[in-house]
């Protein structure tokens, strides 16, 4: 199974979860239904047949571990529970019930999306694919993983950052050419700890923009847009 092309169906009767999640996940590519209750979970089964259900365990009406129950007992379907609680029995439940993974809340985007792509691979006995995960632009190669920034004609061959500065960049170089405003920013490096309107995040900019315009004088990589955010302007290139 493609993950990328993947079907959600969320269970969740937060409407703010609900459409922060569904808007992460639908800009990594994946398609989403949103419902409240176990209900309208029902009537949307009757219409959609999706490849992975993320089910909150505290539902009016019905709860999650009866509706994960009643899941298992008529369809394969993944499912991962989501939950404010965090005791281990609640978890060690949840499992037994069937259901594929547990994610507590409050929780990263980015675990999310982790825990999904793991469960989506398992549920498709498809091994995971090793990713490329260095990037090339400028006069740079950043490599993910190992959390470095190599340079090319510079005194110095590797960029030193922080690891908050490191983070933004990588944010950066897995988009560029589109306007990120500081909510996203915010959502995709630090997750949905940060607040709102941190305006950490036009600091940490002006000092990644003074050390890349220092290893590159001239190139200008991280514009403002008015109104907007900002835009990486590098043409960037995975490579091995």
């Amino acid at each position: 199974m493609n993950a990328q092309a993947a079907t959600i169906l969320m269970v969740e009767d937060d409407p703010e979860i609900s459409r922060l999640v569904a808007d992460f996940m639908r800009r990594e590519g994946f398609e989403v239904a949103c419902v409240a209750d176990g209900k309208a979970m029902d009537s949307m089964l009757q219409r959609l047949r999706p490849d992975l259900v993320i089910l909150d365990l505290m539902l009016p009406g019905e709860d999650g571990l009866s509706i994960c129950r009643r899941l298992r007992a008529d369809d394969a379907i993944p499912i991962l529970m989501l939950t404010a609680k965090s005791d281990e029995i609640d978890r060690v439940v949840g499992l037994e019930m069937g259901a594929d993974d547990y994610l507590t809340k409050p929780f990263g985007p980015r675990e999310l999306l982790a825990r999904v792509r793991a469960i989506l691979r398992r549920a498709s006995g498809t091994p995971p694919k090793p990713l490329v995960r260095r990037f090339a632009f400028d006069r740079f190669v950043i490599d993910l993983d190992a959390r470095s920034v190599e340079t090319t004609g510079a005194e110095t061959p590797e960029l030193q950052l922080t690891s908050a500065e490191f983070d933004l960049l990588g944010c950066f170089v897995q988009r560029p050419r589109r306007v990120l405003t500081r909510d996203q920013i915010l959502d995709w490096t630090r997750g949905r700890s940060a607040e709102p309107f941190d305006r950490t995040v036009d600091m940490l900019i002006s000092r990644l923009r003074r050390k890349l315009d220092g290893a590159s004088p001239g190139s200008n990589l991280i514009t403002t847009v008015r109104n907007g955010g900002y835009l990486f302007t590098a043409t960037v290139k995975q490579v091995s």
